[in-house]
């Protein structure tokens, strides 16, 4: 296939798809995105509009294979995949997808899901047919936060593998919930629903929801008319499986090269994985527990070598023994996705052998403006600090199995052995939040953690939930719990039970001092022995008769400054400032004499390279799994959810308001991410738990926009029970079908038999004669399709003839008719439940800023969200 004749990619588009088509790639129009047809392969190309202004985001490429596609198909599709690389340069990360297990990275672009669809395309290359009615099909809806359709057999029996099920008789469509199905599984099963609704009947399909069979005796009559009666109960499903992470956890590199014609694959590491492992000029395979399988190209490796990534990912695949549909993505050196960089230990995006030198570089270039914290959430989020810790400060100390109030005079001076909360008080927008942070002491017994949980739940009682709860270690304290002490954190060995000046009972004593202001300064005691010291920081050693203040070659003067603001916290002896190599020699008396101690620059750990990462928690084995949403926003937090956000400096625990009671089972998943993290994470990273509408600017700032108002007008937070209702009138909408079923004479069937022929033309009957009624007039002014309502609601707007809103259609009626007006003072005629509809095409597109095909496509509480905020609903 030759570059030139590769079709063109509009610039103003984030995702562009292609079909395998007479070994051909053609253009699947947009309206089409999400339908996949199993006999066919297709090409996926995401390249972010924002790509500029997101560091760290990449374009990605995909070539995704149907369970049905030939191998010829493949060929084309991965020829097709090697070119458009080249147009781009190489610098997309590249992946293989197989129905059924695509990764998360190819699911997200398509909400609210995807659909399988059998066969192949038509002849006449239509990818999906707007207001076709003649349909008959069950689809099998499975998926938590991503969600996918496959068609499959019309029978019972499919329903042995699943939880939710959409019969689509075209105008009419159920959905059957399993009994113990989950909300959030139900209203995203619902969600996709309405986008086919939309998508494929133009809004005029009835929807039915079965929840509980013996409150839908007339839904599960038109089920059994098609189906044919079922016996017994509903079947088991068969639980969907997904890898844990503890599967995840598994990695191990290998160096992969071609010697001769053989394919030589040498282990070279296993977890934890460390950058300095990969060689510019070689590959390398990495593999996550079979889960997936990372081909990495150095930018000095051969052509031939990155020509035949896939090719020896497979290879790997089958000498493993891996599922064929194992999923591979191939990255090249300098573009690698976010996850792949998270399955090592750190990531540097500088250029290598100017590591060291970058990391210095951006330490002395980043400096704090609080001012700026609560205007720009992003600045708030980069340096975790949600102001200048000025705000009101209150502290338990964890004594006795209960919490006693410290001395404000004491704040700051805690003990290695014990557990203290701090509760933080602050404005933001006029609001007043809070943060608990839950201190714990590498030395503190079980029982005062337990403690230290339940003083904090009773906490969060007394504050009606609007506590956030922040989870730090001794040493692992975040920027804003330093900056609430001003820099003078003191960490104790003993404790001192806070007499008199705090001082230890202790005679000698050393005190490491680190920091240069009071955000991220903390003084830890350390053993008091020479080993101990460090060229690149400060200490304070204090003896019987005197404190020495002593300073390393390598310290700043920043340094001197915040540790001179420290030393009358821990004594008030006379002081005495030492420099390294002109010690006195009680000094080193002090410490058991001289002994070996670092003398190298200490750098922090270069964490530049990680992007945050978000995703859904779930546990249905007892091993938390989880699905990423990789261009994650607002709208993916769900009432319903647990989220996990990770910013690898804190993991974040993001409750939905249905799930806000499950903090306990949240913490532990935050906690077994950490424990199964692929890199080795540090188990003392702080964890942040916020409950919905509760939210820090910590963590807002990791989104790229926000709403604060989200959570008290959107239909997000509608329970699922009012979404599914309706209006009184339900029954006669689902009243008229039945008459059409009982045309079938339903009580004369054998109990186990299917429904013939016969019977499903006679349904078909009736179902067109229902489509005639809701067709528009010939004299109609438009030929756009107006919504229907759902089963669960009135259908007497779509039955009457005599009110039809269709001769109004495309410009009947001007802007100021319609938006801001009671239902009694609409125009005569007018739906005012679609009020929208009666605009211009132009007028449509000014007050909503898309086109009304746009408009429909999206979820029903958006178009909802949207009417309201414009007067139209």
């Amino acid at each position: 296939m030759d570059a030139m004749s590769l079709p063109a990619i509009e610039s103003h588009r984030d995702l562009h798809i292609w079909i395998v088509e007479n070994l051909e790639m053609v253009p699947v129009p947009e309206r089409a995105y999400g339908n996949f047809f199993e006999e066919h392969c297709y090409i996926v190309l995401h390249v972010p509009q924002n790509l500029k202004d997101t560091p760290g985001a990449s374009k990605d490429l995909h070539y995704w294979i149907g369970n049905k596609a030939d191998a010829e198909a493949e060929g084309v599709a991965g020829s097709f995949v090697q070119h458009l690389q080249e147009v781009l340069g190489g610098a997309a990360v590249q992946h293989r997808e197989v129905q059924g297990h695509e990764s998360d990275c190819f699911c997200s672009y398509f909400r609210p899901g995807v659909i399988y669809r059998k066969g192949g395309l038509p002849s006449d290359l239509k990818h999906v047919d707007t207001n076709m009615y003649g349909v008959q099909r069950l689809l099998r809806i499975r998926g938590r936060k991503h969600v996918s359709a496959t068609e499959v057999e019309l029978s019972w029996e499919s329903f042995k593998k699943g939880d939710i099920f959409l019969l689509d008789l075209g105008k009419v469509m159920i959905q059957w919930n399993r009994p113990k199905t989950s909300v959030s599984e139900k209203a995203r099963g619902l969600a996709l629903t309405y986008s086919l609704q939309d998508r494929e009947r133009g809004g005029r399909a009835q929807i039915g929801v079965v929840d509980d069979e013996a409150k839908a005796a007339g839904l599960m009559a038109i089920m059994e008319a098609v189906l044919g009666r079922r016996a017994g109960r509903p079947y088991a499903a068969m639980p969907d499986e997904g890898a844990n992470q503890l599967q995840k956890a598994r990695v191990h590199l290998y160096h992969v090269y071609e010697k001769g014609k053989n394919l030589v694959i040498q282990e070279v590491a296993t977890r934890p994985l460390t950058q300095d492992l990969l060689h510019e000029e070689h590959c390398y395979i990495l593999d996550q527990g079979g889960f997936k399988v990372y081909v990495w190209q150095g930018r000095k490796s051969n052509h031939q070598e990155k020509k035949a990534a896939f090719s020896w990912a497979l290879a790997f695949i089958q000498v493993k023994g891996y599922p064929p549909h194992t999923n591979v993505e191939v990255v090249s050196e300098g573009t690698e996705s976010a996850a792949f960089k998270q399955l090592f230990r750190s990531w540097s995006q500088e250029p290598r052998g100017n590591k060291d030198m970058g990391r210095i570089r951006k330490l002395t270039q980043l400096k704090l403006d609080v001012g700026k914290l609560h205007s720009q959430p992003e600045l708030a989020a980069q340096f975790r600090m949600v102001d200048d810790g000025s705000g009101k400060v209150e502290v338990w100390c964890i004594q006795d199995l209960g919490r006693q109030p410290m001395d404000p005079k004491h704040h700051g001076q805690f003990c290695a052995s014990n557990c203290y909360l701090v509760l933080y008080t602050y404005q933001k927008m006029g609001r007043i939040q809070y943060i608990l942070y839950l201190w714990k002491g590498h030395q503190a017994a079980a029982h005062e953690i337990q403690a230290l949980n339940g003083s904090a739940e009773e906490l969060d009682l007394m504050y009606h939930g609007a506590l956030v709860q922040e989870y730090v270690t001794m040493a692992s304290e975040p920027p804003h719990f330093l900056a609430i002490f001003q820099g003078q954190l003191v960490v104790f060995q003993e404790s001192t039970r806070h007499s008199g000046k705090g001082q230890p009972a202790s005679v000698m004593r050393l005190f490491h001092v680190q920091g240069t202001d009071s955000y991220n300064t903390r003084t830890m005691e350390v053993p008091a022995r020479a080993s101990a010291l460090s060229s690149s920081d400060i200490f304070l050693l204090v003896t019987a008769n005197i404190c020495y203040l002593w300073f390393g070659k390598g310290c700043s003067g920043d340094q001197r400054e915040m540790a001179r603001t420290v030393v009358p916290v821990i004594s008030e002896k006379d002081k005495e400032t030492v420099l390294e190599g002109q010690e006195p020699p009680h000094f080193w008396d002090a410490l058991g004499g001289r002994a070996p101690y670092p003398s190298n620059k200490s750098l922090p750990e270069d964490v530049s390279g990680f992007q945050p990462r978000l995703f859904e928690c779930s546990s249905p084995n007892g091993h938390l799994v989880l699905v990423e949403v990789v261009f994650f926003s607002q709208e993916d937090l769900d009432k319903n959810d647990i989220m996990l956000l990770d910013t690898w400096q804190e993991i974040f625990l993001w409750l939905g308001e249905a799930v806000s009671r499950q903090k306990k089972e949240a913490v532990a998943w935050g906690q077994e991410y950490l424990q199964t993290h692929p890199a080795g994470r540090s188990l003392a990273t702080p964890i942040v738990l916020i409950r919905q509408g509760h939210e820090p600017p910590t963590f807002t700032g990791w989104f790229l926009t926000w709403d604060p108002y989200k959570w008290t007008v959107s239909e997000n937070n509608q329970p699922y029970k009012e979404v599914v209702g309706g209006s009184p009138g339900a029954i006669s909408s689902i009243s008229e079908i039945i008459a059409g079923v009982n045309n079938f004479q339903l009580s004369r069937w054998p109990g186990n038999s299917r429904t013939g022929p016969l019977a499903l033309q006679a349904f078909k009957g009736s179902q067109d004669r229902s489509e005639n009624e809701l067709e528009p007039s010939p004299k109609a002014g438009g030929s756009s399709p107006s919504p229907s309502p759902s089963l669960s609601s009135s259908s007497s707007n779509s039955s009457s003839s005599h009110s039809s809103p269709r001769s109004m259609i495309n410009g009947g009626l001007s802007r100021e008719q319609l938006m801001y007006q009671a239902a009694e003072d609409l125009p005569k005629g007018v739906d005012p439940a679609h009020k929208e509809f009666y605009l211009s095409d132009s007028d449509f597109q000014d007050v909503f800023g898309k086109s009304k095909e746009e408009f429909y496509s999206m979820a029903k509480w958006r178009q909802q969200q949207e009417k309201k905020q414009l007067g139209l609903f």
